[in-house]
């Protein structure tokens, strides 16, 4: 069988490159990579196809089929060509790439969305797995998949870096496919070894053993999660948070699109706690560079490589800003949600969310909050753990118009409004007071011609 990669991520390769590594994926007589670029500028963006990082792990494959270079110039999250054209596609694309389109196995990330959507479609025989990227893998499917696609998902494969919690996506049919901590690992740290430092990159500088707290920035006023001068002050909350650890130093690192300013925020808020300030703008990824740099522990906001520096690197985590997060991602389906929550989760002081049984509640429940429909089944698992949860709890991860829409236990009271609207009986009390109404007229029209002798 043809094993045929769509992958858009040094986090989605290196993901696959481990489970090939670990015999997870079966036995394949040919390992194809379709790489693609997922950013609305690709042209600013270095992919997978050709960054220098990743070349030993593109090395895994038999060999690699440019997708951009295929249906470019069209952006590949807009190829979404007409049903009528599937079947000439499939012609086209099993000519093109030399496949057997009834032995074959697609191995996507994204299957919400194009490219991957499309290919799935194009390839209506073949099987499918999910190739997890992060903590999205945990969260539910955005959107109903045809049945003729969703019945041939048979599997998805994810880092395991929240140990013995099981990924929504693909649920329930899918099986999970765990990929173990320590291999996930080593094919990280190829990527670090591969890669070409060059100035920036030069951290044997910084790994002097000083005491260091890493702290990673990101950009939530472009998300329109804050305003700028709240994002601001989040950044100071991060030293703040960071401080905990004693440190001597703090790392930054920022997010590559955030404006100086942010980074100015924070030395100003390390320096002010007497504490050496350094900003990394090398290429290193975060779990790398905590490792590397042997620091005590490594803060963020919601940044999804805090769960993975905790299992990977065995280093503490902290958090700032997760339960404003929480409150303002709009609309609640928001596909940062789950992730948030993770985060949250595992960095509050004496979590209530600890073990991961109780964590996995708590993202079953929030899934089927928020894809009531495609996450039906998690119902129960809802209302087990909000049957449970105080009111702050509640109020934490649940909106009560949520809770309300959904019946769902800790819901607030219907106000009048609402129980006017409410259905009874299959139409809504208004309607019903409609209909009697209606009924009262046509009953005394009646009685009056009978009277009249009509």
């Amino acid at each position: 069988m043809t094993q045929l990669f769509a992958l858009h991520s040094a986090y989605g390769l290196a993901t696959a490159a481990a489970a090939v590594d670990g015999g997870l994926l079966g036995e394949s007589g040919e390992r194809i990579l379709v790489p693609f670029t997922s950013s609305r500028v690709p042209e600013t963006t270095v992919g997978i196809a050709a960054d220098p990082a990743l070349r030993t792990l593109r090395a895994r494959f038999d060999r690699i089929e440019d997708l951009d270079a295929l249906i470019g110039p069209l952006h590949p999250s807009s190829w979404k060509p007409h049903s009528a054209d599937l079947l000439l596609l499939e012609r086209l694309l099993t000519r093109v790439w030399n496949l057997d389109p009834r032995d074959l196995e697609l191995l996507v990330q994204s299957p919400q969305v194009a490219p991957a959507r499309t290919l799935m479609t194009i390839f209506p025989h073949a099987r499918i797995t999910i190739i997890g990227d992060g903590l999205m893998t945990y969260s539910p499917m955005r959107v109903a998949l045809p049945h003729t696609v969703s019945a041939r998902i048979g599997r998805v494969a994810y880092a395991d870096v929240v140990p013995g919690v099981r990924p929504l996506v693909g649920s329930p049919a899918a099986t999970p496919v765990p990929v173990p901590a320590g291999l996930f690992r080593a094919v990280l740290q190829e990527t670090a070894d591969a890669g070409t430092p060059g100035v920036l990159d030069d951290t044997a500088a910084l790994a002097d053993g000083t005491a260091t707290v890493l702290v990673l920035g990101q950009y939530l006023s472009a998300l329109g999660l804050m305003t700028a001068a709240e994002e601001l002050a989040l950044q100071a909350e991060m030293i703040d948070r960071a401080s905990a650890w004693s440190p001597r130093r703090i790392v930054f690192k920022p997010h590559p699109s955030a404006p100086p300013m942010l980074t100015d925020a924070v030395r100003r808020r390390a320096e002010s706690l007497g504490m050496d300030f350094v900003e990394y703008r090398g290429a290193l990824a975060a779990e790398l560079l905590a490792e590397r740099l042997d620091v005590r522990a490594v803060v963020a906001g919601f940044s999804t490589a805090l769960p993975t520096v905790r299992t990977l690197c065995a280093r503490e985590i902290g958090a700032a800003g997760t339960d404003a997060v929480l409150r303002r991602l709009e609309p609640y389906e928001n596909s940062n949600r789950v992730p948030a929550t993770i985060v949250d989760a595992l960095t509050r002081s004496e979590s209530p969310y600890a073990s991961p049984d109780r964590l996995q509640l708590l993202v079953d429940a929030v899934g089927y909050v928020m894809q009531p429909v495609i996450a039906g089944h998690l119902r129960a698992r809802a209302e087990e753990l909000l049957d449970g949860l105080d009111p702050a709890e509640r109020d934490r991860y649940f909106t009560p118009a949520r809770l309300r829409r959904l019946r769902l236990p800790g819901a607030p009271g219907d106000g009048v409004l609402e129980r006017a609207l409410r259905p009874a009986g299959g139409v809504g009390r208004i309607e019903e007071l409609r209909l009697t109404m209606h009924g009262v007229r046509r009953r005394a029209g009646r009685a009056w011609k009978a009277i009249r002798g009509r």
